[in-house]
């Protein structure tokens, strides 16, 4: 019977761990969400450094949008 008994731990270790993830999940959102108002307002450069040989890469993220043109 201590298989019963587990099941109830169990089940609320699993509803803690998704809410950890909706946390994480939504914590990624809000992110991504901050770096696209961003880009779309300005450009952004990403530089990073590869470790094994030092070189560096850049990487430009830029926005273009289309104005509403009247009818």
């Amino acid at each position: 019977m201590p298989e019963k008994k587990s099941a109830p731990v169990d089940l609320e270790r699993i509803k803690k761990r998704l809410e950890m993830l909706d946390k994480r999940l939504d914590n990624i959102d809000s992110v991504v969400t901050a770096l696209v108002e961003r880009v779309m307002r300005q450009p952004v450069t990403i530089e990073l450094t590869c470790p094994k040989c030092g070189s560096v890469v850049q990487i430009m993220l830029t926005s273009s949008t289309k104005t509403a043109g009247k009818g």
